[in-house]
Order: structure tokens, then sequence, then C-alpha cells
């Protein structure tokens, strides 16, 4: 082995998205010690070509560290025992045994967690929540996904689904989602969000759009939400002002989760949130404006994710390493049994 000062304390983070795989060797401390990266197969591929890429990535970080247990960090439902993939819309997968599947292949002990639930996770163990116990985690990406921390604890919900707070309606009747439903959350406050906004000016050739017809050369399919946020760190008026609306509809909707849980701090991740305080300083305003009691009660704080991209891979090594007590009980648990019918 390469590395043998970490001992049995090494586990393995992967994180799959609709277009990559990415895993990490992590220690107890959050420290990645090895990275691997490729491209998620096709959605029209068999789940089968997915789990043989994750099987591939992890076998290859194992030649070179004493790996004990794995994390998957999977972007779709997660039912309650974090086993089973119910539903990925950017994969394959339908009611998914992907727990099992990887553990007979791996010989290892493997936990499958929403991706989600993951990047929170570490951002309470390693990140901006460390030393707070009531965290909630907005991740605006493409859509808007979240999780719940409380006290201390991930929150997961009866069948594990908690955090889809994306598809919370906001106006009913509103824009169509992806989910089937009209007026969500995330069509208001996403990348998606942006985009479609920033394309509906260029496309009316309105003149405050100015600098983004010209970035795209006129051809508004060309737009993409880290446009939109580069063009509004340089100071493009239109640009910031999508920041904004963004970032009044993210500060409502924080208020609304604030009835809901009353946290002590919101975390916001993803990559909208790399436009900073374009976004988080509206945010904050209309959470602060919005918030039921405001004036009468504490303040939750809004701050910025601190890890980044690798969030969800250190998250979810993390949760494989918690696991490994309980992998060990239910595997004397077996023995035991099969001892006693003997």
């Amino acid at each position: 082995m390469a590395d043998t000062r970490y001992g049995h304390a090494l586990t393995v983070g992967v994180d799959i998205g609709g277009t990559k795989v990415a895993a990490g060797v992590v220690t107890p401390g959050g420290r990645i010690l090895a990275r691997l990266r490729t491209e998620t197969p096709e959605r029209s591929k068999s789940p089968a070509v997915v789990e043989d890429t994750i099987v591939s990535v992890v076998e290859d970080l194992r030649r070179e560290f004493p790996v004990r247990a794995v994390g998957v960090g999977a972007a779709g439902f997660v039912d309650e025992r974090r086993a089973n993939v119910l539903f990925a819309p950017h994969l394959s997968w339908r009611r998914e045994p992907l727990r099992d599947a990887l553990s007979l292949r791996l010989g290892l002990p493997v936990v499958v967690e929403n991706d989600a639930n993951a990047s929170a996770w570490a951002e309470v163990r390693a990140g901006s929540g460390q030393g707070v116990d009531h965290v909630v985690v907005v991740n605006l990406g493409t859509g808007i996904g979240g999780a719940v921390v409380l006290d201390g604890r991930l929150h997961r919900g009866r069948y594990g689904l908690a955090g889809e707070f994306g598809h919370m309606t906001v106006v009913p009747g509103g824009h169509r989602c992806e989910c089937g439903n009209r007026g969500c959350w995330e069509q208001y406050a996403s990348g998606n969000a942006v985009t479609r906004e920033a394309r509906e000016l260029v496309e009316a050739e309105s003149p405050v759009a100015r600098t983004l017809h010209q970035a795209v050369g006129g051809d508004a399919r060309l737009i993409t939400g880290p446009l939109v946020s580069e063009l509004a760190r340089k100071g493009d008026r239109a640009c910031v002002e999508l920041m904004e609306d963004a970032g009044e509809w993210l500060g409502a909707g924080l208020a609304n989760l604030a009835a809901a849980f009353d946290p002590e701090l919101f975390i916001i991740g993803g990559g909208v949130s790399e436009a900073g305080e374009l976004l988080l300083a509206p945010a904050r305003a209309a959470f602060e404006r919005t918030l039921t009691g405001r004036g009468y009660r504490p303040t939750a704080r809004v701050a910025a994710a601190a890890l980044g991209n690798e969030a969800g891979l250190i998250g979810a090594a993390d949760l494989a390493r918690e696991g490994l007590p309980r992998w060990h009980q239910r595997r004397r648990q077996r023995r035991l049994g099969r001892f006693g019918r003997g």
C-alpha cells in the first residue's frame, strides 16, 4: 500500500451526476488523498454500465490505499435504508439495488445516499457548518436540491426523500417544471431559471441585454448560468439584475424553510452560489423581509458553502465511515444466525 498511516480510517466517496463520476480517498478529517474523475455513461445505457464505472474507479483507488468502505452520493431518490436508488432522473436507475450490487462486487461495506444529503453532511462535518447542530443546506444548480441536519443528525424523512425543496410550489400555475408540476421553486431561483430569463432578454433583443447579446453572438441558446454569473461579476447591469432576481426568490424560499425547520444556519451551495454576494446579499434581504415573526425572533445566518464540488464525495465517504459499525454488527448477526441453524 502506498500510504498506511491512516490504517482502517480511509474510505472512498463517489459522487455521481448526470455528466460525471468523481471519486476520492478521504481521511476522517475530510482531506482527499487521491481523486479520479470520468464521464457518466450515457443515460440510454443499462444500469450495469454505470455500476461498472463505479467499480472501476473504486478498484483503481484501492490499488494505492487501504480502503475500508465506500459511500456513493447519487443524484436521485434513495430509500430510507440507504440501499436502493428509487429514481434517478439523469440515469437509468429505477428501484436499483445499488448498495448490495456494489458491495457484492467490491467485497466492501457500501452506503448509498442522495447527493445533496452527502454534500450537506460534508459541510456540517468539515465546511461552513462545523459546530452547528441545526442546518439547512440549499444547493442551487440546474435545479434546487437540499438537505436538513437537525440536532447534529442528517434528517432523511420516513422514506429517505426529505430535502426536495426545489419542488415546493411557490407560484401556483407558474412555469412548468420538469417534475410535471407548475410553479416549483427551482423554476425561479436555480441556474435554469437564470438561464431562461437571460435567453428571453436576448431573444427579445432587449437593449439592456447588449453585453449578453454580444457574448453569444446573438444566439440565445449559447447562454449558460456560469456565463451570466461571470458577466454579473464583471458588472454587467442586466446580469446583476438577473442574479438579484434569483436571490430574491431564494430568500423568500428560505423564509418558508425557516418556518418549517427553524435552523441556526442556511448554507447555500451549488454552481449558482459562485456568484457570491451578488446572489446572497439580495437573498438575505428578501429572507429577512419575508420571515414570519420578523423582528421578534432570532434570524438564521445565510452563508456560502465552503467545499465546492468536492462536498459530495467527502460527505459520502464520511457517511460510509459512520456506517462501518452497523455493517459489522449485521455481519455478526448473520454469522450467528447460520451458527444457530447448524
